[in-house]
């Protein structure tokens, strides 16, 4: 298919774009999907609106810049867009004459725009296929413009969130600090009650009733006054006596001492 044809079509997808105004790349996607009525958009209209969308805001400047009295926004939406396809083709496409893009672009004037359009696209394609160098420079430098803006901005956000985060940093370390010590001390509140006495309780005092009872008729048969004679064989004494007899008998034995000095 002939590039003019591609031209028309690549002019119809700008002008619907710009008078909907919807984004180019979206509104492409759907007429390579949904040509309609149409037969399937040509390769190069669908470079040439692609071309157009990626360098929309170059174009627009150089065409704002070279423009003598009127400005591109003031522009018939069919005149803007042939001027944009014009000055995509001489600025970035080096297969195309720039002869041949500005005829092209005056055709599709002529059938489409208005008598007054011709000259006036003429004269503002010829400026600026004069200065196309001086456009792709301005377009480098953009970029590299937009590129230190994007890394100073990343830069800012960077330090920005170290900030952030020392200053978080330094606000948890006190809690941690006294956590610590909170710490230490309950660690010292167990370690006291683990190195003091034992308490030493009265085994009667939680014993059950029975248990007590039990423990108190032991301590009396073995601290009691009087100890029980141990069972002997009838006939024979046994050697475990009471202290109460034995205190009897030397009183006994005293007695009858005293008797007989007296008789004596």
């Amino acid at each position: 298919m002939a590039r003019s044809t591609a031209r028309k079509r690549a002019l119809n997808t700008l002008y619907e774009a710009d008078e909907k105004g919807q984004d180019i790349p979206s509104l492409l996607a759907e007429r390579i999907l949904r040509p309609g009525a149409q037969t399937p958009l040509p390769d190069y209209a669908i470079d040439l609106v692609r071309g157009v969308s990626d360098h929309l805001r170059l174009i627009d400047i150089t065409l704002d810049e070279h423009s003598t009295g009127w400005k591109l926004s003031r522009m018939a939406v069919v005149d803007r867009n042939i001027l944009r396809i014009a000055a995509w083709e001489i600025i970035y496409n080096p297969d195309v004459p720039e002869r041949v893009a500005i005829d092209e672009a005056l055709s599709l004037a002529k059938t489409l725009s208005d008598s007054d359009a011709p000259p006036f696209i003429h004269g503002l394609l010829s400026a600026v296929a004069v200065d196309r160098e001086q456009a792709l420079i301005d377009e480098a430098s953009a970029k590299t413009a937009e590129r230190e803006e994007a890394q100073a901005v990343e830069t800012e956000a960077a330090r920005t969130d170290a900030a952030r985060n020392e200053e978080e940093l330094d606000e948890a370390t006190p809690t941690e600090e006294v956590q610590h010590q909170d710490s230490k001390l309950d660690g010292f509140g167990a370690d006291v009650e683990r190195d003091a006495p034992a308490k030493v309780e009265d085994p009667t005092a939680t014993a059950s009733p029975d248990c007590a009872e039990g423990v108190a008729n032991e301590s009396n048969a073995t601290v009691g006054p009087t100890a029980e004679l141990s069972e002997t064989p009838e006939g024979e004494v046994s050697d475990m006596t009471n202290p109460a007899d034995d205190a009897g008998s030397v009183s006994a034995l005293a007695s009858a001492d005293g008797e007989n000095v007296e008789k004596g």
